[in-house]
């Protein structure tokens, strides 16, 4: 006769969480920073005028569109580094290591060519040239930093495999101490600064342009930190030889495992891109109020994406381990955990959208709109925590195409639809709009956890393992 599993003691579960929590506090705090950075942008170009923020906003969109799908290939290291350390076997995950760099290297080069080319399809889709005109340097300038966008992700996956969150919030908040400065300089110009800055001074006003530099320095910045930190961990024994040289297979599974978590962050980004193109329809009274929700809404979420990272390590290491109850109680504390953080800002949208409302904007007919939305958002916090920690628990466990259908159908073929029927059909406005996300966002959490416990109850193969049969 088949016996329930016993449920773990409560001090296997606490030392879990705990784990959990270290990894994912720090690995929360860096996402957090680069939204921030986002925000302080748009502040400073905002007051260069709305030409060059509406040329900002548009190229950090377009650039993020093509760019989320090598961030996403650059994710296929995390499961692959953390079973490796997961398995004891450090020289993998530093030979993964070294593949993050030839993978980023060959990715930037494979998508500088799109991205190059995109500003020259901005006037036929009807953006106003004086738009095109700012948002096209902007492009063109965030392309120095994208070698070193998307190494920062394979340094991560191996930081934070080790436990080491430390350098991702060092490195974060580096970032946005220079970002300020930066900004100001590059896009104002530097002639109203004092005699004794000396040459500062002779830096012209290139108003979106200066943000994609100070952007791309910042980039930099980052992934030189992380450089630094992962050169700090030991590697016991000698060298091995031929470490750093590019692995056609390692890179192959990377790309297999990575791929689909790039098809599935680019579903996601475009559904909500294209939420907010519909919003734009409905008036600038709309669009503004669905950008004040959705930033706010975009920075609340980071906590629920530094849980899932933190997950994604904490299963991995089970799975390289082969400990399948240990897979399984990780998955399920980081469900837990996503699901209790979210509570919070769900019960500060519910309870003072006002007040959140009125921080973001002083215009009564966006305010009048963002706070029903504040309101829309509280409701799918839940469900966007536990899609965002799905994902990453799957990803530990190299369940990524998984992810990506879940995607692409809850936000396209669930989300999309109740979005246009609740917006326009049913002429619920720009609220019933981001009614299509609780929806979508609903429907990926409940296929992501389903899947996670049907795969968890079982042994996970690690990633090595199933390359090399």
């Amino acid at each position: 006769m088949l016996r329930a599993p016993m449920s773990p003691p409560p001090h296997v579960l606490r030392t879990e969480l705990r784990a959990l929590l270290r990894l994912a506090l720090p690995l929360s705090l860096a996402h957090g920073g680069q939204a921030l950075m986002g925000v302080v942008d748009a502040a400073i170009v905002g007051r260069a005028g709305a030409v060059p923020l509406a040329g900002t906003g548009l190229g950090a969109s377009l650039f993020f569109a093509v760019a989320v799908l090598g961030m996403g290939i650059m994710h296929g290291l995390d499961p692959l580094i953390s079973q490796a350390i997961g398995a004891g076997d450090e020289r993998r995950a530093r030979r993964m290591l070294w593949q993050a760099a030839w993978l980023a290297a060959f990715l930037a080069a494979a998508f500088t060519i799109p991205i190059a080319l995109l500003p020259a399809v901005l006037v036929p889709l009807g953006i106003s040239p004086d738009v095109a005109a700012q948002a096209a340097p902007y492009i063109w300038w965030r392309l120095p930093g994208l070698f070193f966008f998307l190494y920062y992700f394979g340094a991560r996956a191996y930081l934070q495999a080790h436990g080491l969150g430390r350098p991702m919030v060092v490195a974060t908040v580096g970032a946005n101490l220079l970002n300020v400065p930066a900004d100001l300089l590059l896009v104002f110009g530097g002639a109203s600064l004092p005699a004794w800055t000396g040459p500062l001074r002779l830096v012209p006003a290139l108003g979106a342009a200066g943000a994609a530099i100070a952007t791309s320095l910042c980039i930099a910045l980052q992934a030189l930190v992380l450089v630094r930190a992962t050169r700090a961990v030991p590697l016991a024994g000698p060298r091995p030889a031929g470490l750093a040289r590019p692995d056609r297979a390692a890179l192959g599974t990377a790309v297999r495992v990575g791929g689909p978590v790039g098809l599935h962050m680019f579903a996601e980004v475009g559904f909500f891109s294209l939420v907010s193109f519909l919003a734009g329809r409905l008036g600038a009274e709309a669009l503004g109020a669905h950008q004040i929700a959705l930033s706010v809404a975009s920075l609340t979420f980071t906590m629920a994406v530094g849980l899932g990272d933190a997950g994604s390590v904490r299963v991995g290491l089970a799975v390289g381990a082969h400990d399948r109850a240990g897979a399984r109680r990780a998955g399920l504390c980081a469900f837990a955990g996503g699901a209790s953080i979210m509570l919070v800002p769900a019960l500060a949208f519910t309870f003072a959208p006002g007040v959140i409302g009125r921080l973001m904007t002083d215009d009564p007919g966006v305010l009048a709109l963002a706070v029903p939305l504040l309101r829309v958002a509280a409701i799918f916090q839940l469900s966007d925590g536990l899609q965002a920690v799905g994902a990453g628990v799957l990803r530990g466990a190299g369940e990524t195409r998984f992810t990506f259908a879940a995607n692409l159908a809850g936000h396209w073929l669930i989300g999309l639809p109740a979005t246009l029927l609740l917006g326009f059909t049913l002429g619920h406005g720009v609220v019933g709009l981001w009614g299509g996300f609780c929806f979508g966002l609903t429907a990926v959490a409940i296929a992501l956890l389903g899947r996670f416990l049907r795969v968890s109850a079982r042994g996970i193969v690690p990633l090595a393992e199933r390359a090399a049969a």
